[in-house]
């Protein structure tokens, strides 16, 4: 009598692997690839990952890689370890993440005590970088997650609107705005943001000089009047200080703006390096002026959120 055997998903991979002993260089760098992937390394031998599509892709790559230096390397699905149950495992993986998010939040309690005014924004890119790349490994559902985005959180609050923005948005209101033809990134950005903050009812021209619109509000335009680059500042970020727009996901769509239209990298921010060339392929292909800033700002506010 023949016996059928139902095939289920065997919940771990493990990745062997061996690299001769003159490839120092390439072991750190494969170190350092698994420390990046979240992978446990196991006492007896080997590396261990939850086993999903994704998790299975990257030791795959990386065992190809290792097979190019001249080593050998196998990934295989395992379906449990007799010293090692599935809790354990979970339970150890858990730890893991925790001790990363313990640092994190160590970092991000020194930078919510100082007041919002020293608060350096590149540290908050950094570390808000670094919960991106924690929470990746995050496999088993952390309680610390929630934590750590709890102070993100707080990391990006600021002080409460004053009576000064509310008038400032109504002086703004229902305006005509002029900037330059061919829009850039600063330009399509800030009129995102106009649209979206402070003048929901916006029309948008288009001049060389903003004398052609005598009634229109000037914006990135090389004109004292209106709105523009001031000191270390773009439109966007000018704009931001100007109406006090209180969002934290405008705040880090600024460091992305500024670093794509300056190129000073502040912020070591290369987001919007990427929509710039997307914009500039457009004004290539003589794409009109309202289409190229219709296009830009719905790139804009695809990227407020995706940005959380």
């Amino acid at each position: 009598m023949g016996v059928t055997l139902k095939a289920s998903r065997p919940p771990w991979l493990l990745l062997v692997f061996s690299l001769p002993a003159k490839r120092a260089s390439q072991r750190v760098e494969v170190w350092r690839k698994l420390q990046r992937s979240g992978t446990l390394p196991l006492r007896s031998s080997g590396h261990v990952l939850p086993n999903t599509a994704t998790n299975q892709e990257k030791l795959e790559w990386l065992a190809g890689s290792i097979r190019s230096y001249k080593g050998q390397a196998s990934v295989v699905q395992v379906q449990a370890f007799d010293d090692l149950p599935d809790a354990r495992l979970r339970q150890l993986f858990i730890e893991a993440t925790s001790r990363d998010y313990d640092r994190l939040l160590s970092e991000l309690k020194k930078l919510v005590s100082l007041p919002h005014s020293q608060r350096p924004a590149r540290q908050l890119s950094r570390l808000r970088c670094r919960f991106h790349e924690i929470t990746a490994s995050d496999f088993f559902g952390n309680p610390l997650r929630k934590r750590v985005e709890t102070f993100l959180a707080r990391a990006d609050e600021v002080e409460a609107v004053s009576p000064k923005r509310k008038a400032r948005l109504a002086e703004h209101r229902h305006r005509i705005w002029v900037t330059r033809p061919r829009p850039g990134i600063d330009r399509v950005s800030s009129a995102w943001l106009i649209e979206r903050f402070i003048d929901s009812k916006a029309r948008f021209v288009f001049a060389d000089d903003p004398a052609t619109y005598p009634v229109a509000v000037p914006f990135d335009m090389f004109s004292p009047q209106g709105f523009g680059h001031r000191e270390q500042d773009c439109t966007f970020e000018t704009l931001c200080k100007e109406f006090s727009v209180r969002d934290g996901r405008v705040r880090r769509i600024a460091q992305v703006i500024h670093d794509a239209d300056l190129g000073d990298e502040r912020f070591g921010r290369l987001e919007g390096v990427g929509l710039d060339q997307v914009l500039g392929g457009w004004a290539k292909q003589e794409v009109p002026d309202d289409e190229l800033l219709r296009r830009g700002v719905e790139l804009i506010e695809g990227l407020y959120h995706g940005n959380t």
